[in-house]
């Protein structure tokens, strides 16, 4: 009669994953212009998404990102663009902190 659906359980990693894909998501929603400095950002949008690409997730790997990512901020002369990445800079280690625990 009817059948079932067969839900794909998701493991640690891919939640993990998820997290940091939303996050990178957010980031590149709020670079709508350019401004000085900001082939840093996408320089680091795209290291991010090479790290997500990879089969196995080492939280080191992305705990390293993400203090990359809080140097940049930190060195983003527009201030409004600053405050933008830092709101994405604090979801990220949010989304992080939630999900994953440091070995």
């Amino acid at each position: 009669m009817g059948q079932k659906q067969v839900r794909k359980i998701q493991t640690d990693i891919d939640v993990k994953r998820k997290a940091v894909k939303q996050v990178v998501l957010h980031i590149k929603k709020k670079i709508t212009s350019e401004y000085l400095g900001s082939e840093y950002i996408k320089e680091w949008l795209l290291q991010i998404e090479e790290i997500l690409a990879k089969e196995d997730f080492d939280i080191k790997e992305y705990i390293k990102a993400r203090k990359e990512l809080n140097d940049i901020i930190e060195r983003t002369l527009d201030e409004q663009m600053r405050f933008k990445l830092r709101d994405s800079w604090f979801s990220l280690g949010k989304a992080l902190e939630k999900k994953v625990k440091v070995n």
